[in-house]
């Protein structure tokens, strides 16, 4: 199972969508998805309709460490893709593992214990530095951190998130590398010329830095996106043909790459998704 936590230590740059809508396509390619809620803030646990939901969540496999998947795992309408629901509604879980002796790493003992179920867990994280936050990327075999070009989230980016991945580098000591950054520029506007300019300095600023790389797929500002939110649908399902007129690729497209480039492994299967079908317009390749 490949673990990846999608970060950013600034909220608002597209963190839970980009975990529903990534989680949403590799399940319709055939594997087996898990999704985890880390934000206090529970916009990924209502994002998609659940089929069954789980008597427990997030606070009770980290506050008693509970492992036992009937408590813990929601199912959602998606097929392959399962959810361990947000509900620390009173944010105690920051407080209590700052206290715990094995706080940052509660989570990374706890993985693996799922693995045998899943192909790939993706952990949606708060948008501010936390315990949370830093046991999410110790669990991780690589963090993914969504970042809008606008210069504002940019600094942003150098100040928090690449400071986070540099004050857990002692962990090392305890075998535990930190995971490799892949940045990810989201909502670009194709006509704005702003945008363009920090999308090649930030492309610059990170070529050739160790640990961190801007990936080539980046995510356009397109309706599709907050459409598909309405309809608690991977936005795959939404939009699987770009429009005439547009210049942006089509959702599918744009997702299909962003997971080639991630997971090359799954190429093969990714290449399958159609977004086309009877049942909720996907179409998907057979299930493993």
């Amino acid at each position: 199972m490949q673990v990846v936590s999608i970060i950013s230590t600034k909220g608002g740059v597209g963190k839970t969508t980009t975990a529903a809508n990534l989680g949403g396509f590799i399940a319709d390619a055939g594997l087996r998805v898990l999704l985890l809620d880390l934000d206090v803030q529970p916009t990924l646990s209502s994002y998609f309709t659940l089929t069954e939901r789980a008597p427990a969540g997030i606070y009770e496999m980290l506050a008693y460490n509970e492992q036992r998947a009937e408590q813990l795992v929601s199912h959602t309408a998606i097929a392959g893709l399962d959810l361990v629901l947000s509900n620390d509604d009173r944010g105690e879980l920051n407080t209590l593992l700052l206290h715990a002796p094995d706080g940052r790493l509660r989570l990374r003992h706890l993985v693996p214990t799922l693995a045998p179920r899943y192909d790939l867990l993706l952990i949606d994280t708060q948008g501010a530095r936390s315990v949370l936050l830093e046991m999410a990327v110790l669990a991780s075999d690589l963090a993914l951190s969504p970042v809008t070009p606008e210069i504002l989230a940019a600094r942003e980016l150098r100040r928090g998130t690449l400071q986070l991945i540099e004050d857990i580098a002692p962990y090392r000591h305890l075998g535990i590398e930190p995971p490799p950054l892949h940045l990810l520029i989201n909502r670009v506007h194709s006509v704005s010329s702003n945008a363009r300019l920090i999308q090649q300095a930030l492309r610059q600023v990170f070529q050739g830095q160790s640990g961190v790389r801007v990936l080539d797929t980046d995510v356009p500002a397109i309706e599709a996106y907050p459409r598909a939110a309405t309809q608690g649908l991977p936005v795959h399902r939404v939009e699987y043909r770009q429009p005439a007129g547009r210049s942006a690729p089509a959702a599918l497209d744009t997702m299909r790459a962003l997971a080639g480039e991630l997971f090359p492994a799954w190429h093969e299967r990714f290449a399958l998704v159609t977004g086309r079908g009877s049942t909720g317009g996907v179409g998907r390749g057979q299930r493993a």
